[in-house]
């Protein structure tokens, strides 16, 4: 995979992945103020979820190149 395939897969894989992992832990707020959304998180803990994001992508894209790398997975061979 070429670096510019290798960007594009992590982004997509990335933003996925951060979809999947931000309703982890949100609780709302028992009685939200004059305004505020009824559904809102209390803490939102958006640096851990970025971060925890990030390594499972990496550990992911790792996987996948890897399959790639060995032609477990060959796209130039399905396309034709």
């Amino acid at each position: 995979m070429d670096i510019m395939s290798g960007i594009v897969v992590y982004v997509t894989m990335w933003w996925i992945t951060f979809l999947m992992i931000l309703p982890f832990g949100a609780h709302p707020v028992q009685s939200p103020e004059q305004g505020h959304d009824h559904g809102a998180p209390k803490k939102s803990y958006l640096k851990i979820k970025l971060i925890i994001t990030t390594l499972i992508t990496a550990i992911l894209w790792f996987g996948i190149e890897y399959l790639i790398s060995i032609n477990f997975i060959n796209f130039r061979a399905m396309a034709g």
